[in-house]
């Protein structure tokens, strides 16, 4: 199954180069070789569960080994429509 995970490592830091617990979960989702849009406000990645999965253990290990104190994490499933089962009730 296809998923899309977003994260936000904290503390936030202001302008200027991004913290290091970021760029440490960053460099992990990079070594898994995931589709990634690194931004100011979070992390998206995008990939097949059994590549996601396992790579978003080593952003969380990856980020407070480096000084976040929080993580914030979305999986949503990327190949649903996010229609209820048997399509949307007539109102």
């Amino acid at each position: 199954m296809r998923l899309v995970a977003e994260f936000t490592t904290e503390p936030f830091h202001g302008e200027g180069e991004a913290p290091e617990h970021a760029r440490a979960a960053l460099g992990a989702v990079e070594r898994a070789e995931l589709d990634c849009d690194f931004g100011p406000l979070g992390t998206t990645v995008r990939g097949e569960d059994e590549d996601v999965l396992p790579a978003l253990t080593e952003v969380l290990r990856a980020a407070l080994a480096h000084g976040a104190t929080r993580v914030t994490l979305q999986v949503e499933r990327e190949d649903v429509s996010g229609e209820p089962a048997g399509g949307a009730a007539d109102v």
